[in-house]
């Protein structure tokens, strides 16, 4: 059953976004047209205290009305003030909510990434893409945001009373703050371009970073240290003219666009005074003319601050270019068999499995129909009876064939030992399962094509533990539990690990550091395979789970790991084949080909085989174990 999805946020829309916060920006529009036509009030009290002013020194006002003008400006300007700090108060939070579910979609997409994908297109670039390009994209946001009302909506107020006072020389006077636009916008390709360049070298600052510190002890023993500091201090000064560039870009235009839009005073000078003087085109006091100019000069300024937009938005452009093919709809992280086997919400779903799918649309929420359609895909393929290849080939993009023509069959309770000489693609034959790159040929569980399912469908199918154990920088318990409510220890003995553990300072809450590197390599691949099996899928692919092992654990460890995979398939990729004799099939691979059989028959088909089993002391050990 498909759950139906009733959204319309995009989020590669920037309009999704607006969308999205409308309860927020419609605080921004209450309060920014509060302010900003407020803002007219300033000027007018301006022009009718100079009056006034004027008016007492000749003896026809009094102070009393002075008093009163200046107690309605403070007024007028504490209302304003105050609709201006509720204004920005929620741009902000909008900026705010933005800059968060921008980023939550972009980790999540990064996050579902392959490693291979993620190192093509370079590490430094994805960190920038997810750090400024998003920071860089929110700001344009709020600006436009702010703009819209600071300099709009301002601006067409003033123009209004502008054109209010003498329509001929408020014409004249704004012949200059278009010019002032249009010349943002001519300069627009080349803060792009500066823009665009400063982004890459950060990019390639950020990946020479990484480089110096993930393998500076080899610089160091291999004597290129100097080197790389050479290459490093280039990357440094590209990425500082790069900055320094398009700073220069960004910081010399405002002040231009202002001068521009001020050029108007001139005429506001000499036509003004005759207005006042009774031989312009209107007939003006100095409250007038005080006015005008001051209602001239602030939208001269707001003139510049929307030039000066024109840069934030050619910024937010291109950040959004980089950042728009990661943000995509993600599909919903499936939940694990301890929140999907029993009672939905609210108990509307009693037996999950026996729900149709009217009934269910008639009865569950939306969040529940996505609940619904992730459990009944984790039931149905909790219990996966066979696994079968045919005729699958691969080849990562633009590279040569790895795997050929590779056809077996699996049934549940099995283990398939994989293996054969370095480099013949087993380690590639156990990351194609993760459907990370597409394949030919065809992966069938239970009959039904591993590649077309839903990416929710293949992770409640497949565990896997890779070459390379991914741990992070927490504590024992947490790697192994992946936030499960499940007793650590029992799966810590199930890897010969629980009495280490025991031994460590901080015992189950011992930091492992990133990547694992407080442990020694085998503790590590051990601590990886207790969280496989903390976390056992129906199909296990362990790519060499036992290396640097001693024989007695390794034998222990996979003892173990048949008594837990009895109602699992279980795909074992290994160099060490003393213990391949208890396999139920063995797959050798050579030059991307392979050879399927049991050991004994691989014994008779494969001379290779045989001589690796029988370097190993394999013939020996068998003969023990009889």
């Amino acid at each position: 059953m498909k759950a139906k999805h009733h959204t319309n946020f995009l989020p590669d829309r920037v309009f999704s976004y607006f969308q999205k916060e409308w309860k927020v920006l419609l605080a921004v529009t209450i309060s920014g047209l509060i302010y900003n036509i407020g803002l007219l009030a300033g000027p007018w009290f301006e022009g009718k205290m100079t009056g006034c002013l004027v008016d007492i020194l000749k003896g026809a006002d009094q102070f009393s009305d002075m008093l009163v003008l200046v107690l309605g400006y403070v007024t007028a300007i504490a209302i304003v003030q105050t609709a201006r700090y509720i204004k920005r108060f929620y741009v902000r939070r909008f900026a705010n909510n933005v800059n968060r579910r921008m980023k939550e979609i972009l980790y999540a997409s990064l996050v579902r990434k392959s490693r291979a994908s993620l190192r093509e297109e370079g590490e430094g670039s994805i960190m920038t893409k997810a750090i400024l390009d998003v920071d860089d994209c929110v700001e344009g946001m709020r600006k436009f945001t702010t703009e819209i009302f600071d300099t709009g909506v301002a601006l067409a107020a003033y123009a209004g009373m502008l054109l209010w006072y003498d329509f001929r020389l408020a014409l004249l006077c704004m012949i200059f703050p278009p010019v002032s636009y249009m010349t943002a916008e001519k300069m627009k390709k080349m803060i792009q371009i500066t823009g665009t360049a400063y982004k890459e070298q950060s990019g390639h600052l950020s990946t020479a970073t990484l480089d110096r510190a993930e393998n500076a002890v080899t610089y160091r023993v291999f004597g290129c240290e100097e080197d790389r500091r050479k290459a490093y201090e280039e990357n440094l000064t590209a990425y500082e003219k790069s900055a320094v560039k398009a700073n220069i870009w960004n910081s010399i235009m405002p002040p231009l666009y202002r001068i521009i839009s001020m050029t108007g005073v001139l005429f506001i000078l000499y036509f003004g005074q005759k207005n006042v003087l009774g031989t312009g085109w209107s007939t003006w006091t100095i409250a007038s003319f005080t006015t005008f100019l001051a209602c001239f000069v602030k939208l001269s300024v707001k003139s510049s601050s929307a030039a000066k937009l024109f840069n934030a938005v050619h910024k937010a452009q291109i950040s959004w270019k980089r950042i728009k093919p990661l943000l995509t709809k993600q599909e919903e992280i499936p939940k694990s068999e301890k929140n999907v086997s029993g009672i939905l919400e609210n108990g509307k779903v009693e037996k999950i499995e026996n729900v149709s799918a009217k009934h269910a649309e008639e009865t569950l929420s939306q969040k529940e129909l996505s609940q619904l359609e992730i459990a009944q895909s984790e039931i149905r393929y909790r219990n996966v009876k066979q696994l079968q290849v045919r005729h699958l080939n691969f080849a990562y993009p633009d590279g040569k064939q790895i795997l050929k023509d590779i056809s077996f069959k699996a049934e549940k309770g099995q283990m398939i030992g994989i293996t054969g000489p370095v480099a013949c693609g087993k380690s590639t034959l156990g990351k194609v399962f993760l459907c990370e790159y597409p394949y030919e040929g065809q992966i069938l569980v239970d009959g039904k094509e591993l590649q077309n399912m839903p990416q929710s469908w293949q992770t409640n199918i497949i565990g896997y533990l890779g070459h390379d154990p991914e741990l992070f920088n927490d504590s024992v318990e947490n790697n192994v539990l992946m936030g499960e409510q499940k007793k650590t220890e029992d799966f810590l003995k199930m890897v010969c690990m629980a009495e280490e553990v025991n031994e460590m300072d901080d015992g189950l809450q011992t930091l492992v550091g990133n990547g694992g590197v407080r442990l020694s390599g085998g503790q590590g691949k051990r601590l990886a395979l207790a969280r496989t099996l903390c976390h056992k899928k129906p199909v296990l692919v362990l790519d060499d789970p036992f290396s640097a092992l001693d024989k007695s654990t390794e034998r222990q460890i996979f003892a173990n790991l048949k008594a837990q995979a009895k109602e699992n398939i279980v795909l074992l990729i290994s160099h060490r084949l003393y213990l391949f004799p208890q396999m139920n099939q063995i797959i050798w691979m050579e030059d991307g080909k392979t050879v399927v059989g049991t050991h004994e028959e691989l014994l008779v088909k494969v001379p290779e085989y045989k001589k690796l089993f029988t370097e190993e002391g394999g013939a020996e050990s068998e003969d023990r174990q009889k």
